[in-house]
């Protein structure tokens, strides 16, 4: 038995956890919880108490991001080097659900603990974004 030290990566290098079809099925989720949520933000939301313009533009904020990023990741799950990455493609599927997912419950629920986690899951975006370039 082999026990990790200071050098061993926190995912191993021939990992399978990052497959092409795990990437597309994160994309397909996200774009469609966006779908879902523009059309409610649309028609629903407006009906809500306490909902004000303010949180209208969050909301349609947050149903852009989801769309935009579940766009990406289908693209990123057909790329030959990236589809199988371990950063880059759960930096963007993880950062979208944490920034939309936020902003959601930010405006629903009022839950005003989730404020500083929305930068956190555009950092994780952006990041997973930049690993693309590099």
């Amino acid at each position: 038995m082999t026990f990790p030290n200071s050098s061993t990566p926190l995912l191993p290098r021939n990992s399978t956890f990052v497959t092409p079809s795990l990437l597309w099925k994160a994309g397909a989720i996200l774009a469609a919880t966006g779908m879902v949520a523009g059309a409610f933000g649309s028609h629903g939301l407006k009906r809500r108490p306490g909902i004000t313009p303010d949180s209208l533009t969050a909301w349609q904020t947050a149903a852009h991001y989801a769309i935009f990023n579940g766009l990406a990741l289908f693209m990123v799950s057909m790329h030959p080097r990236f589809s199988t990455h371990n950063f880059a493609g759960p930096a963007i599927a993880g950062g979208g659900f944490v920034f939309s997912g936020s902003i959601a419950a930010l405006v629903l629920w009022k839950l005003k603990f989730l404020g500083p986690i929305t930068p956190l899951g555009g950092i994780f975006m952006i990041a997973g974004y930049i690993t693309l370039a590099l």
